[in-house]
């Protein structure tokens, strides 16, 4: 089963919500993804909640994997595709925290990724771990979470975007066409 914040996009809900799922149903595993914006917002203090009571839990297993871009993406690309503003650096930047470290100077588990090829054995350790655990998971901000189908308005946004002095307009145009091809191409892994 699943929570999300409905279609408020509220930010900071995915920690406590899976606080909530532990005390309903502690011989289970909860998992929380979360952003960095959302995880400095009060994740982090969150996990102060989660140091305090997890030992009571029959099943410690509480995962919160911090998607860490830096940003306030979810803001960044909203502005960028509904009103076709510039990335404002000032207002959406983010300082970058060390969530894993934090989690483990409270005497949880933790783990820092930053090479996709550690992401599988990241996931196999928080899932093993025997106390909650955050995987602090880097991410590049310069990838649009557009969604599969975009209206001509959203697209127009964009690019107006872009075309306004946007700081990161190159990194963006470059992880887009990278996702473009991906799903266009066949993978040519392993050959």
């Amino acid at each position: 089963m699943g929570s999300v914040s409905g279609t408020l996009a509220t930010m900071g809900c995915a920690v406590p919500y899976a606080i909530a799922a532990k005390f309903a149903h502690p011989d289970r595993p909860a998992i929380a993804l979360a952003g960095d914006g959302a995880m400095q917002m009060n994740g982090m203090s969150e996990l102060v909640t989660i140091a305090k009571y997890w030992k009571r839990w029959s099943d410690p297993r509480l995962i919160v994997m911090v998607l860490n871009n830096r940003e306030l993406a979810y803001v960044t690309w909203e502005e960028r595709i509904q009103a076709g503003d510039p990335k404002w650096p000032t207002s959406q930047d983010l300082p970058d925290i060390p969530y894993a470290d934090i989690a483990k100077l409270m005497g949880l588990g933790g783990r820092r990724v930053d090479d996709p090829e550690q992401v599988g054995p990241a996931w196999d350790e928080a899932l093993s771990a025997d106390r909650p655990f955050v995987l602090d998971i880097v991410t590049d901000p310069n990838v649009p979470p557009l969604p599969p189908h975009i209206t001509f308005a959203q697209a127009r946004g964009f690019a107006g975007a872009l075309a306004s002095g946007d700081p990161e307009a190159g990194n963006v145009v470059t992880s887009t066409a990278r996702s473009l091809l991906a799903t266009l191409l066949p993978s040519r892994k392993g050959r």
